[in-house]
């Protein structure tokens, strides 16, 4: 089936081919005719799956029609809540790309900014708003934001807005919504608080999609263990940056304290790289994802604050420098490369402190990690970092792994 299939708009059609969308991934396949039909929808799917797309491309196409018909301007239709700037700064991307002709406009509110802009833009025709719960709360309680138009409430990335603590800010919202209003519900995993919250909000007759991988890791992303010590690790990643320096390459570190030396260590061998983490001003996270995202920099090292929702095209690789202490964070960082259907790689370098994580790791994901097997002298020569050193030949090595496994399932 193709998104031309599905009767959408001539313009949000031209926006799908322009951006290369032809046929739907599973998710939206199963997501966008409910959401069409006004269903209200809980659906689960793995990080890298196009969840964005599955919500955007039928709510610009209900809005389209709806705007046709009216007679007024009715305020905003559709509250997209989630948990971070940067997911709402990229659903706002993926909103506007998706509804250029159209006659639906959307807008991203935020905290770490200046409001007074944000206030002026509200003060216009915006149909679909995307926010974090801080923020949103804070318009609200001035005045600057009414919400009882609103017909369709999307809930992004629900685990993390759970994670993060946002429940009694979702239950204290939904009052002042209408009762009569679609609900869609998106999340990457699923338990008893999820649900608990789910049925809470969803209609009874409410659409349940899971989309269920036998593999949770995106098989568009082949990933290695390299057992390396832990005051080895950054000549490793300066070699990987020396060898594939025409490679975008994001870097996850446990502590915002560590991902700062870590910038500072590939500073000292001429390395340029960006931070973010939590105690970087909005403006900075901005500033050090566009100069990745456009290929100013090379390597962007974060926390986990990126590891979920965070979009940025042609990342070849991901190096979780640390271990996750959470195990299923392995996943959702991991898929930050390998989107839509490119192909991408990870590796990750495990200290013998962190083999007791991997464990955890493996058995979330439920297999073994490959090894990438580095002999003893390919490692004194990169920790060397000698002039004449050959190094390690990354890209062959996962090569020769990737035939390796297929031969032995072959077999």
């Amino acid at each position: 089936m193709k998104f031309k299939d599905y009767h959408l708009t001539p313009a949000l059609l031209e926006n799908l081919n322009q951006h290369r969308l032809v046929r739907p991934t599973d998710i939206q396949y199963k997501s966008i005719p409910c959401i069409l039909k006004g269903e209200d929808v809980l659906a689960i799917a793995q990080t890298g799956t196009g969840k964005t797309a599955a919500f955007a491309i039928p709510t610009i196409q209900r809005l389209h029609e709806w705007k046709k018909k009216a007679r007024r301007k009715d305020g905003i239709k559709c509250l997209i809540m989630v948990p971070t700037h940067e997911l709402a700064k990229q659903i706002e991307r993926v909103f506007n790309d998706l509804s250029k002709g159209t006659l639906v406009n959307s807008f991203a509110i935020h905290g770490g900014v200046p409001q007074d802009k944000q206030i002026s833009a509200l003060q216009k025709n915006v149909d679909v708003l995307i926010t974090t719960p801080g923020r949103m709360f804070d318009l609200r309680s001035q005045g600057h934001l009414q919400l009882h138009r609103v017909e369709c409430l999307i809930l992004d990335e629900a685990d993390q807005m759970l994670d993060k603590g946002f429940i009694k800010d979702i239950e204290d919202i939904i009052q002042h919504l209408p009762k009569r209003r679609q609900t869609l519900f998106f999340s990457a995993t699923i338990d008893k608080s999820i649900k608990r919250l789910a049925y809470s909000i969803i209609r009874k007759n409410a659409i349940r999609i899971q989309i269920s991988p036998v593999d949770i890791v995106s098989r568009n992303v082949y990933h290695q263990v390299a057992f390396i010590n832990m005051d080895d690790k950054r000549f490793f990643l300066e070699r990987l940056f020396n060898e594939y320096n025409k490679s975008k390459i994001l870097v996850f570190a446990r502590t915002k304290i560590r991902v700062e030396r870590i910038s500072a260590a590939m500073n000292r061998v001429n390395i340029p790289s960006t931070t973010i983490h939590g105690d970087k001003e909005h403006s900075e996270r901005s500033k050090a994802i566009q100069e990745f995202t456009e290929g100013k920099t090379r390597m962007l090292i974060a926390t986990d604050v990126s590891a979920r929702g965070i979009d940025i095209p042609g990342i070849d690789y991901v190096v979780n420098y640390d271990l996750p202490e959470q195990a299923e964070m392995y996943v959702h960082r991991i898929g930050r490369t390998g989107r839509g259907n490119q192909k991408g790689q990870a590796v990750s370098f495990c200290d013998d402190k962190e083999r007791n994580v991997l464990s955890k790791i493996e058995t979330y994901i439920g297999k073994k990690i490959p090894i990438l097997k580095i002999n003893t002298d390919d490692y004194q020569e990169t920790v060397q970092i000698t002039k004449d050193s050959k190094g390690i030949n990354w890209m062959e090595m996962a090569k020769k792994a990737m035939e390796e496994e297929g031969k032995t399932k072959k077999r």
